[in-house]
């Protein structure tokens, strides 16, 4: 595809591009050559975008911030919805030669205050709903050169946009040039800048979407995870994209009844999600059988998936959950199941084409099963942080990338994630996972969602402490957290049981779903 090789290698598959390449080219402007003109690409419940009119319309917003005098490599922040407008804007700036930056619609003002220092960006566009964050961020920073609303107003972008040429040549790139940044999401410390270039797209929209998830030209996609995170700018647009299909966008709070109104309207064939919310839409007893029906992928990431809750999906949908792990950094999942080989509890097996090794306190590789530090090294991920070089020191070596997660590999090469580096426990002497013993918590008919943190005994040794939302929140009491003690004890190692159980009625969780355990650690018990 636009001359893109697969060379087959002892690593897996590697991709050769051509020395000019942009990825735009790719993702975006042959779709007519190849006759999609009046298909389908965008779907929302206002409006209907066929390739062809995204074609256009990508071409006049990259022409219309080219008149707002920005320098190629300049960087473009975007705060923008889920809607067509994102595809036009993100489209734009990389055939025009701009560096998007989607954000987090739901950051603070002082998160923002920050990424607009850091960025150095000279152009802000955003959607209106977002703008009193937005504006209190700009009164305490120095501004963007241009700050425009990307519709609905007089002189947003899109009314600039109306009046230029549908026609667009995009700059000649080559597919290491730097293409578009995502800011992480981590959960301490300041968001950091992640720098992909266009070939990071390419790989993940061919490694992972078609080999590994099997996309299709007929798929529909919807992805709970917007399109400013990397997991929902993969589900969510470059991977129908990529494969010629169609995308459902909603800018709506992804309620179990707005998905549920999705399913049954676009009949959608690809749904990403993440675990906690999987486990949302099967408690609100929305669905059945006739909404998921049209369904031949589901996608989770984010957080390992419990063996229970796919139990409890496969109830309702025709069609198991394919779980994996990936990040910001890699851009997509590398570590996956596969619809044809799907193993309990576990991530899968490594994404052809990547490369993994787990290492222990000292750095040198684990082997026999032990749980260490994940590290991959492939042809999606990141050359650096932005404006982080100590960061970037520390977390890329020789193409390696330190991915904070912990895991351990069994003899036929399923990995199995143990938590974040941060969140492993030592008991007696022994590494415990808080996933395992989560695993073994949700699995109690009682309990729809746990989360698992050391916490210091009178004795100053730390052991498992258990916090847990309930089905039915009107049966928590003591008996009950026996009851579910005496359970894990059945279930797990004898020193891996919880020896608290606080009943909870929610968890915190970063806004990609995955449970912040740091703040449990602090938490004072109710």
């Amino acid at each position: 595809m636009r001359n893109i090789q697969i060379i087959e290698t002892e690593n897996g598959p590697a991709l050769q591009f051509p020395p000019t390449f942009n990825v735009a080219s790719a993702l975006i402007d042959r779709h007519l050559d190849e006759g999609r003109g009046n298909k389908a690409a965008i779907l929302t419940v206002d409006e209907t975008v066929d390739y062809e009119t995204l074609v256009a319309n990508v071409n006049r917003y990259g022409n219309a911030l080219m008149k707002l005098d920005l320098k190629r490599g300049d960087r473009v922040l975007m705060i923008i919805k889920d809607a067509p407008e994102f595809y036009y804007v993100f489209w734009g700036c990389i055939k025009a030669g701009f560096i998007p930056v989607p954000l987090n619609t739901m950051l603070t003002v002082e998160n923002y205050k920050f990424i607009i220092s850091d960025s150095g960006a000279n152009a802000l566009v955003y959607s209106v709903e977002f703008k009193d964050g937005i504006f209190a961020a700009l009164e305490e920073t120095s501004p963007p050169q241009h700050v425009l609303p990307v519709r609905h107003v007089t002189g947003s972008l899109a009314q600039r946009a109306s009046a230029e040429s549908a026609k667009l040549e995009g700059v000649a790139t080559t597919a290491d040039d730097e293409c578009f940044w995502l800011y992480s999401s981590g959960t301490t410390g300041q968001p950091k800048g992640v720098v992909h270039a266009h070939r990071d797209i390419v790989a993940t929209a061919l490694l992972y979407n078609v080999r590994v998830l099997g996309g299709q030209e007929s798929d529909v996609y919807y992805s709970i995870p917007r399109l400013f995170f990397a997991y929902g700018l993969g589900c969510g647009m470059t991977f129908p994209l990529w494969v010629g299909a169609t995308a459902v966008l909603d800018a709506r709070r992804p309620m179990p009844n707005v998905t549920a109104e999705l399913f049954g309207r676009f009949r959608i064939t690809v749904f990403a999600g993440v675990p906690t919310y999987y486990s949302a839409l099967l408690a609100s007893e929305v669905l059945d059988a006739a909404d998921v029906g049209s369904l031949r992928r589901c996608v989770s990431g984010g957080e390992a998936l419990p063996e229970e809750l796919q139990r409890r999906w496969m109830k309702v949908s025709p069609v198991p959950i394919i779980d994996g792990i990936g990040s910001t950094e890699a851009l997509h999942i590398y570590i996956s199941n596969t619809f044809e080989d799907i193993r309990p509890n576990s991530s899968g097996r490594v994404v052809p084409g990547y490369q993994l090794r787990i290492t222990d306190e000292a750095g040198e590789e684990t082997h026999g099963g032990s749980p260490g530090r994940l590290w991959v090294k492939g042809p999606s991920v990141t050359r650096c942080y932005w404006n982080n070089p100590g960061k970037t020191a520390s977390s890329i070596i020789d193409g390696w990338l330190d991915t904070g997660d912990a895991y351990l590999r069994d003899d036929e090469g399923y990995y199995y994630y143990c938590g974040r580096n941060d969140d492993m426990l030592k008991v007696g002497g022994i590494w415990v996972s808080p996933f395992e013993v989560e695993a073994a918590l949700i699995s109690h008919p009682q309990v729809i969602e746990a989360a698992v943190v050391g916490r210091p005994d009178d004795a100053g040794l730390v052991k498992p402490e258990a916090w847990i939302v309930l089905k039915n929140p009107g049966a928590a009491g003591d008996a009950l957290a026996d009851e579910i003690v005496t359970y894990c004890k059945k279930t797990l190692a004898p020193y891996k049981y919880p020896r608290w159980v606080h009943f909870v009625e929610m968890l915190p969780k970063t806004a990609t779903g995955k449970i912040q355990r740091f703040k449990l650690r602090s938490a004072v018990p109710g």
